[in-house]
């Protein structure tokens, strides 16, 4: 393995916080590979950005000669994290969280190195433990230690629902730290609580705490929010790269360093003097967002279509060119009612072009949404399924389909 302070200068960039450096420093001076938990829990079907900022961090572990423990949490996902949610999840049944499991596979292992991958399936043990096995875990927690959890704390003042399932939830992320032994466990800046809880039990099981490496949250296209499948502010990963590239440079220019630091390789020197340039007004900020988008692209697809998408983007939105190539979406099969139409709104939210109905909505209002180059004016506008399918939508300036 590299020397240590190489491994923890590449390590610490983004980082939000490791509890502690000195532990993790310590582990890397015994020469021997590291154990790197991180748990995904199955909850939707593709890959983002946002959830990359972590299979890329655990990458880098892999490339200093670690190993990376991918938990899959076929178990805790049917008790769902309520993770800076003010109410309960929805409760997914086995076979829905099975499906994304599936889909995900292949997107997961197009970060992640396979042959320096094991993956464990926390049902294997969380799901074989007796009722007397789950009450000893219990006991090795105090309730006001749970209730250190700020959303915890903030449903109970309120007087909302919080249930018992969801106060297992961190003592069942943490066992998992237990059955596989691991060294570290990365995360994102809100899994903090869920992640200490596996140094806590990790004590009382006699095993050495795990270094709690924690990333920041990927701020998503809106500009506000976390980036978020639910909240369709998101880039998927394996979105083609026309679609990726115009997403990219749909971003508020402030956001342009975060996603830099978090989503690309581009050195951290270069990366403050591009910065620097742009907010001086010596660079056009549209030129080193253009640079953002090759990153990204090449990192997913390859430096070809990088450099493609960049021609397509400049062709259609500086010489106002119709794209030649918009990526193909097909007409989510739920949004099609009984009569066999489908709301433009909800097609636009649907598919990720719109975070709402509502602002689907406010984009046909301002005027920009049209279908084969003519401007769509109803918010409310309705058309057959069949009679949109071969069209091309465009979504303000930079988003388009060719709808199927």
């Amino acid at each position: 393995m590299e020397a240590i302070e190489k491994q923890l200068a590449v390590l610490r960039r983004g980082a939000d916080d490791i509890i502690t450096e000195a532990e993790l420093k310590a582990k890397l001076a015994r020469g021997k590979p590291l154990r790197v938990k991180l748990g995904i829990d199955p909850t939707a079907p593709d890959v983002h950005l946002g959830w990359a900022v972590v299979l890329r961090k655990l990458r880098q572990f892999q490339d200093f000669g670690h190993t990376a423990c991918l938990i899959v949490g076929d178990f805790t996902a049917m008790i769902g994290d309520p993770t800076g949610k003010s109410k309960t999840r929805r409760q997914l049944s086995r076979e829905e969280v099975m499906g994304y499991v599936e889909r995900l596979k292949p997107q997961l292992f197009r970060i992640l190195d396979p042959e320096r991958t094991e993956v464990y399936y926390n049902a294997d043990w969380l799901g074989k433990m007796s009722f007397a096995e789950v009450i000893q875990l219990a006991s090795k927690y105090t309730v006001a230690r749970i209730l250190e959890r700020e959303d915890f704390a903030n449903r109970l003042a309120q007087n909302l629902p919080l249930g018992m399932h969801e106060i297992l939830y961190p003592l069942c992320q943490g066992y998992d730290s237990v059955a596989i032994e691991a060294d570290v466990e990365l995360g994102g800046s809100d899994q903090r609580f869920n992640n200490l809880v596996g140094r806590d039990l990790q004590r009382e099981f006699g095993q050495e705490p795990q270094v709690v490496f924690l990333m920041p949250l990927l701020i998503g296209l809106d500009g506000k929010e976390k980036m978020s499948q639910s909240l369709g502010n998101y880039i998927g990963i394996n979105e083609p790269p026309d679609q990726m590239f115009g997403k990219v440079m749909s971003l508020p220019d402030a956001l342009m360093t975060h996603y830099f630091i978090l989503c690309t390789d581009v050195p951290l020197e270069e990366v403050q003097a591009l910065e620097r340039d742009w907010q001086s007004g010596r660079v056009n900020p549209r030129d080193v967002k253009r640079r953002l988008a090759r990153e990204i692209v090449s990192l997913y697809h390859s430096r070809d279509a990088a450099e493609h998408a960049d021609e397509n983007f400049m062709r259609i939105f500086s010489q106002r060119q119709a794209p030649t190539e918009a990526p193909e979406v097909a007409i989510p099969a739920n949004l099609i009612r009984e009569d066999g139409t489908v709301l433009l709104p909800a097609l636009i939210a649907g598919i990720g072009y719109a975070s709402s109905n509502s602002e689907a909505r406010r984009l046909i209002q301002g005027g920009g949404v049209e279908l084969d180059g003519e401007r769509v004016s109803d918010p409310n506008a309705t058309f057959p399924a069949d009679a949109l399918r071969g069209r091309l939508l465009r979504v303000g300036k930079h988003k388009f389909a060719k709808l199927c």
